[in-house]
């Protein structure tokens, strides 16, 4: 049998860290939104696994069990060749990994296997997030997902070609016992309305990630100068970073401002949803 996949990448809009368990893991609240770029995967039924990787990022991406992507189909209980066209950037903050378990799990659970929400959590803080693929609230430790009304979002994601492992962000997080956010998330009509709101909230590892990574302040910085922008930050533990804009023509706008002026950084124009 034969299928196909939609990998979205996943942007933190907000990541607030709130405590931390005694097993070490941090408790979160974070608003999620995806994006209509992301990896894509092609799965053939056989009678083993077997994994290769293809795309503009598919460099040092592991074809054994060590890729999320062979983790999951082995707990589902699927076997066959995927094969992964890698699109976004590793260690980048937007869940790429994650989501291509997820899109995994989606698939053996269409083909009759394994429930994908009993081995989600198994494989990752973000993997139930990118199995639900849409507007969430996420919390906990990732395994509280509760769906939210967003009105779309032009966005723009950039990323400087550096790879930020999640480990040192954390160990350089000042603190762990944070608000949250507002208990009850507004109804938003536009994306001024929501980038306004957005503005009152925080991403608490935006700034230990820039110790880790310094390079991830002039992407800011960059967006930060673009024409019509709403909003600027990073997404998870970095390095890529989105804006918000008013429409995605001064999305694509600011992608090619970018682009032009760095021409080695990943830019991409998108829908949030």
């Amino acid at each position: 049998m034969k299928a196909e996949a939609f990998a979205p990448a996943k942007i933190n809009l907000t990541l607030h860290v709130i405590g931390q368990r005694d097993d070490g893991y941090h408790l979160l609240d974070s608003m999620v939104a995806f994006a209509d770029v992301g990896d894509r995967l092609s799965f053939s039924s056989g009678p083993k696994l077997a994994l290769s990787v293809e795309g503009k990022f598919s460099s040092g991406v592991p074809i054994n069990h060590s890729n999320l992507v062979w983790q999951a189909a082995e707990a589902a209980g699927w076997a066959g060749s995927i094969l992964l066209d890698k699109q976004l950037p590793h260690g980048g903050g937007i869940g790429g990994g994650s989501s291509d378990a997820a899109a995994v799990l989606r698939t053996a659970t269409a083909q009759g296997f394994n429930n994908a929400n009993d081995i989600a959590l198994s494989l990752g803080a973000d993997v139930p997030a990118c199995l639900y693929a849409a507007a969430a609230r996420m919390r906990g430790i990732g395994e509280q997902i509760e769906p939210i009304n967003l009105p779309p979002l032009p966005a723009l994601l950039v990323n400087p070609g550096i790879a930020v492992p999640t480990g040192p962000v954390f160990s350089a997080l000042q603190s762990r016992e944070n608000t949250p956010m507002p208990a009850r998330i507004p109804t938003f009509k536009t994306p001024v309305d929501c980038a306004a709101w957005l503005r009152n909230q925080r991403n608490d590892l935006e700034a230990p990630a820039m110790t880790v990574a310094p390079g991830i302040a002039a992407v800011l910085d960059a967006l930060s100068d673009t024409r019509e922008v709403l909003l600027t930050r990073m997404s998870g533990s970095g390095s890529t970073c989105m804006a918000l804009y008013p429409t995605l023509k001064a999305a694509h706008f600011a992608a090619y401002e970018i682009g032009a002026a760095q021409p080695n950084w990943w830019c991409r124009a998108t829908m949030l949803s």
